[in-house]
């Protein structure tokens, strides 16, 4: 059994894979207890993806433990085309990684929904080129209230009529229709110039789009995960 770890902006996840199969998935509210758990458990191969809130300890037993870290200087599925790959997000790499399973040989938008909501191309030839980076839903509103004096903190809904009639709905339909909006342009803009271009949606708010999205899509909330995992077999042979 191998075990991929995804210690995101705001989730901690650790998926253990029997070859390319999700065995079981844990989500830890802290990388604390996330070292509890590691601490008590032995697994053949384990590669650790953190961006953000890296995690120390985690680093550190990885580190201790001659485990995998995930980065660019790693060997991957694709190529890197990226013209700064030091400051590309390892997460964004474990995500066009494990779209590669999805929509084999096949131009791909990968679409991260989650702190930020991110906008990765890997083409049919494995080539990974960059995207786009936008605040996700959580962080539009928090600005909202934030830089302004009287608007409140609202929080997302399941989906929010074009029309609103108050303040708080006025701020969810701006947020939440203006976000779909944004992704549903952004991948008519990608289809237009690579016709056939498959699209794979991943991150916390994949519920939200996955029900209001109009183009067919691959919804998987494990992405990443399994992207952390494909790149742990491609360098654990």
């Amino acid at each position: 059994m191998n075990l991929a770890i995804d210690c995101g902006n705001t989730r901690f996840k650790a998926g253990i894979f029997s070859g390319t199969h999700l065995e079981k998935k844990f989500i830890f509210p802290d990388t604390d207890e996330m070292h509890k758990f590691l601490s008590g458990h032995s697994f053949e191969n384990v590669m650790v993806s953190s961006v953000g809130m890296p995690g120390d300890q985690v680093l550190a037993w990885a580190r201790a433990n001659r485990k995998f870290l995930l980065s660019t200087s790693l060997s991957l599925p694709v190529t890197i085309r990226y013209k700064t790959p030091e400051t590309l997000g390892v997460d964004r790499i474990a995500a066009v990684c494990g779209a590669l399973d999805l929509v084999p040989e096949q131009d791909c938008l990968v679409i991260d929904a989650g702190t930020c909501i991110t906008y990765d191309f890997v083409d049919r030839n494995k080539n990974y080129h960059g995207g786009a980076i936008s605040p996700g839903i959580e962080m539009r509103f928090k600005a909202l209230h934030t830089f302004t004096e009287r608007l409140p903190l609202v929080k997302a809904a399941k989906s929010e009529k074009l029309i609103g009639d108050s303040t708080e709905s006025c701020i969810r339909s701006g947020v939440l229709n203006g976000v779909l909006a944004e992704m549903e342009g952004t991948i008519e803009k990608y289809k237009t110039e690579y016709p056939g271009l498959g699209v794979v949606l991943c991150g916390g708010d994949i519920l939200f789009f996955e029900n209001n999205l109009k183009p067919p899509i691959f919804a998987t909330p494990d992405l990443v995960l399994s992207g952390v995992n494909r790149i742990l077999l491609h360098n654990a042979v």
